[in-house]
């Protein structure tokens, strides 16, 4: 394990878990959950369906199925996630066309008033002074930026003292006026002052090489800023009022970030915090971990 641990990128990405993502240990805690419907569908193709007499099955009950999965909580680092890790296929089965009338349509089969509150979602944060205030304590504007997974970038900070903004996402989406979409091919040996990686890591399978992609676009001078959900259920088993088998379904937050995990993410990719906040949002009843972090000179 010591060997995995100091080796953290090298890690083998399997299908089901079988470590913790953020810190490399085994000692894992498991209990039953179930994958969303939606998501179960959109990912793998798993369509809901009711079991009745017709089946002819002996042993299992009549009733509503759902696809099962378990919850995953490190006994080391306190990071809570989901056991299955989607393939990059899988991911891009989810995320291509987010949130366009295909995704909102199946959605709202199975989550009723879902359009409703996607039209709120599609008209951006409402807190991006705040993330520019905490950015500015760390940067001379104006920037270079790099929005990585920044959809449309509407969401982008320093949209009017910026020397560029480039958008890397999977989605097709069209920018905002001033970003600009840029493939994977674009960025190479291409480093920017700043990169945004925002409501990022708690979607993807393997946090570990996102960072390690952004990190090739970072100089030891460029600042990355790193935003993920404090989900509430984080801070309640943290002040012991809930447990990690309370956890029992899984949507696209695949993974719940303890201030421990994120940090031990950060430092087995050799990334050095440089400043930490968290940031509650009143008009969402939602809370925000925000991190700026250097690239690690000594690499």
């Amino acid at each position: 394990m010591k060997q995995i641990e100091q080796d953290f990128k090298n890690l083998p990405k399997d299908r089901i878990a079988e470590f913790c993502i953020c810190c490399g240990s085994k000692k894992l805690k498991n209990s039953p959950a179930v994958l969303m419907p939606f998501i179960a569908e959109r990912v793998f193709n798993w369509k809901q369906i009711k079991i009745d007499k017709s089946w002819g099955l002996k042993t299992i009950s009549k009733g509503q199925t759902y696809s099962i999965c378990n919850t995953l909580m490190c006994s080391k680092c306190n990071f809570l996630f989901l056991d299955i890790r989607f393939s990059e296929k899988e991911l891009s089965n989810l995320y291509t066309g987010y949130r366009n009338s295909r995704y909102t349509k199946l959605r709202e089969k199975y989550e009723k008033n879902y359009k409703k509150r996607n039209t709120e979602l599609i008209k951006g944060i409402t807190y991006l002074d705040k993330v520019e205030e905490f950015i500015e304590r760390n940067v001379k504007l104006p920037v270079s930026i790099l929005d990585w997974g920044g959809d449309t970038g509407k969401n982008t900070p320093f949209k009017n003292n910026n020397k560029s903004i480039h958008i890397y996402d999977l989605g097709d989406s069209k920018t905002v006026k001033g970003a600009v979409k840029v493939k994977k091919s674009d960025l190479k040996n291409k480093t920017y002052d700043l990169i945004i990686c925002s409501n990022v890591l708690e979607h993807v399978s393997y946090p570990s090489e996102t960072l390690i992609d952004i990190k090739k676009n970072m100089s030891s001078r460029s600042l990355l800023y790193v935003e993920i959900p404090y989900e509430k259920l984080m801070i309640e088993i943290n002040n012991k009022e809930k447990s990690y088998q309370d956890k029992r379904h899984w949507h696209e937050h695949i993974n719940f970030f303890s201030k421990k995990s994120i940090l031990n993410l950060l430092k087995k990719c050799k990334l050095n915090v440089v400043d930490f906040k968290k940031l509650d949002v009143p008009e969402g009843n939602f809370s925000l971990m925000q991190i700026i972090s250097r690239k690690d000179i000594d690499q």
